[in-house]
């Protein structure tokens, strides 16, 4: 169904200026970042602050050409703008230019581009399709199973690059699948593994699943209020581990207490097999299910973590959880910003006046570390300020994606709030010492075309569909 609209009278003026507001501090903090007393002209087209004047400009007539195209498009060729950016993941995996030990870009002369930023408004586009006509079936596993999959396909692609950072965002498209009727169920096991994940680097894992079988012991007696069941359960449980340490001990000698732990808990499991039923014992196979399925998720955590990781990724998770201090080496990056963000105080030391920056003791600086910038020049207040912008952004944009009569405008929308607010909260996170650095950009603030433009595509599409809101019912 079509209706007469405006796209001007239509669309949200008030996302426009915020975005407007939060890429003109970008350039002046990239300015600041970089100044250098040769190049003191802002326009210099030697220096990132004068290119990045240029990707803004061209950032601004793409935001129009993005608004002026029919909102039925972005429906129509979601999946062969998804299946596109797809090949690009591949073949940049082949043809890309190695930077930092990461093949995630094209480069063309001067130019480059990186197109894990590009595929996330792509990867929104392709989810906002599938589910349109989905939605009431979230809780069937033949939905849920090929939404994850349209999420994990580009997180893949790019976790071969390797670029463990950009991977990381992709999973942010999982708030979408909760938001449009995902079971609550599934979400919290999502948040309980990132949980499992840290205490797996802090604690012994021994100790750590012993833990676990405690709780999962005192779940059941809750669940059914049985003693004799209980203690039956608890006593089968400690024959079967006691037999297998005695036999590990005196005989086989190889087995190891995290592995004699887990086969008790399998054959504990077939023991009570029948009970579960014939007595129909939802909860109890639940919690079983729950703690074996921690129990391997625990094992798989510290083998990834001992062979999986890059040496300087596990050095970075373990100096932020203060098993290093490391201020000089990998962890100077982060110790660095911490300075400069704490020498600015409550005002600030005012504009091109910050001598961690001036003196580029923080690299990164104009790129993953531009929010320290913020810290030392603008201080407690003019952070303030920032992270107030971006928190407004997201309310407005919540919003707008509730004010939407189509579905595929309201997921695509939840789409956009999930990957910038992720950005934005580890970007910070970074830069305050709270999340491990993994380089991703601060939305709209960072030096670079390829994640400007890939924000505005992924910002000015849901701003059109929402401009249209009354135009196509789709």
């Amino acid at each position: 169904m079509k209706r007469s609209v405006n796209i001007w009278n239509g669309i949200d003026k008030t996302t426009i200026l915020l975005f407007l507001l939060m890429v003109t501090m970008g350039w002046f903090n990239i300015y600041a970042a970089v100044y250098n007393e040769e190049h003191k002209e802002i326009l210099d087209l030697t220096q990132r602050y004068g290119r990045q004047f240029i990707w803004i400009l061209a950032t601004i007539v793409l935001a129009v050409f993005v608004v002026i195209i029919d909102s039925r498009f972005y429906l129509f060729f979601s999946w062969f703008i998804y299946g596109f950016l797809i090949l690009l993941l591949v073949l940049v995996l082949v043809f890309g230019k190695e930077i930092n030990g990461a093949r995630s870009w094209f480069e063309f002369g001067p130019v480059s581009f990186q197109p894990s930023e590009f595929a996330k408004f792509g990867t929104a586009l392709a989810l906002a399709t599938f589910l349109n006509n989905r939605r009431q079936e979230l809780t069937r596993l033949k939905v849920i199973i090929p939404a994850v999959g349209i999420i994990l396909l580009p997180a893949l692609l790019t976790a071969l690059q390797p670029d463990m950072g950009s991977t990381i965002v992709f999973f942010a498209f999982l708030l979408v699948l909760f938001r449009e009727g995902m079971s609550p169920f599934i979400f919290v096991s999502g948040l309980l593994m990132v949980l499992l994940f840290f205490l797996t680097l802090l604690l012994d894992n021994l100790y750590l699943e012993i833990g676990l079988v405690t709780i999962a012991i005192l779940l059941t007696w809750f669940a059914t209020r049985r003693w004799k069941l209980f203690f039956a359960g608890l006593g089968i449980f400690i024959l079967i581990s006691g037999s297998l340490y005695l036999l590990d001990y005196y005989v086989i000698g190889s087995l190891g207490n995290e592995l004699v732990l887990l086969i008790s808990l399998i054959l504990s499991g077939i023991a009570f097999a029948f009970y579960i039923y014939s007595k129909k014992a939802i909860a109890v196979l639940i919690i079983y299910t729950f703690l074996l399925g921690s129990i391997l998720y625990i094992n798989f955590v510290d083998f990834a973590f001992n062979n999986l990781l890059r040496t300087h990724q596990k050095e970075r998770v373990e100096i932020m959880l203060g098993f290093k201090s490391d201020p000089h080496g990998m962890g100077y990056n982060v110790n660095q910003s911490i300075i400069s963000i704490g020498s600015g105080g409550f005002t600030g030391k005012g504009y091109l006046q910050g001598t961690q920056t001036k003196f580029k003791f923080v690299p990164a600086q104009s790129t993953d570390f531009i929010f320290c910038t913020v810290g030392e020049e603008w201080g407690f207040l003019g952070s303030f300020i920032v992270i107030g912008a971006y928190l407004f952004l997201l309310l407005r944009l919540i919003f707008l994606a509730e004010r939407q009569r189509s579905v595929f405008s309201r997921i695509y929308g939840y789409g956009v709030i999930s990957i910038l607010f992720i950005h934005f909260f580890i970007n910070i996170g970074m830069a305050v010492g709270l999340v491990p650095v993994i380089g991703i950009p601060l939305p709209f603030f960072s030096y670079g075309g390829s994640s400007l433009w890939g924000f505005t595509i992924l910002l000015f599409i849901f701003l059109r569909l929402d401009a249209g809101r009354t135009e196509y019912l789709v």
